[in-house]
């Protein structure tokens, strides 16, 4: 598996601004090449379910299923991967316990960036690169922070916060590998074709 490739074009789920099903399904067939499913205080069972319906959509498409925060639903529901911040299980602990999924992990700056590194994240999400209607405390890198992590880390990373139509060109010539992309996607009135817009642009960029 190239995952750098598959790491293109990350598109996260938000049920405030669309039930993730049907949404998914759209973002796939916009060319999505990675899915992660992000549910706040959801029951447990609630996510493995909408998961198993999300593993089934993206083997169809050959992408990538990542479950945020979430080891057990991510080994439940067979994703291949999971996305852990700084306060959800230690990266080496996921590691000991699933030792086949992928690890991503989200990184405020160039400290974080290089910690999950040394403790063996297989990627990194890193921002906010811009300010963001999904977090709103959240620390900003800007395009600076980004491109110094992108120089100082040798696994890929994934840019993340505020990136749209717009902004997405000048984030992709950091040097990143993709980019992770709710708002722009999933606010959308039309996430198949606000997919395959960004889908063009990372190809135009990346080749």
């Amino acid at each position: 598996m190239n995952l750098r490739k598959k790491l293109r074009l990350y598109v996260i789920t938000d049920r405030r601004l669309k039930p993730e099903v049907e949404s998914v399904k759209e973002a796939l067939e916009g060319g999505a090449t990675s899915i992660q499913l992000r549910i706040k205080n959801a029951p447990t069972r609630e996510m493995i379910e909408i998961g198993k319906e999300i593993r089934k959509l993206t083997e169809e498409y050959d992408a990538l299923y990542f479950v945020d925060d979430r080891v057990d639903v991510a080994l439940a529901t067979n994703a291949d991967g999971v996305q852990l911040g700084l306060e959800d299980m230690p990266i080496s602990l996921a590691r000991d316990i699933a030792p086949n999924l992928v690890i991503g992990a989200s990184v405020y700056s160039l400290e974080e960036a290089l910690q999950a590194e040394k403790e063996g994240a297989d990627y990194l999400g890193a921002g906010s690169v811009f300010p963001t209607p999904t977090k709103k405390d959240v620390k900003i890198i800007g395009i600076e922070g980004l491109s110094r992590i992108v120089e100082s880390v040798k696994i890929p990373v994934v840019a993340i916060g505020g990136i749209n139509h717009e902004n997405v060109k000048e984030v992709l010539k950091t040097g990143v590998d993709g980019v992770a992309v709710i708002s722009a996607i999933m606010g959308a009135e039309n996430v198949k074709k606000a997919t395959e817009e960004m889908r063009k642009i990372i190809e135009e960029v990346l080749g």
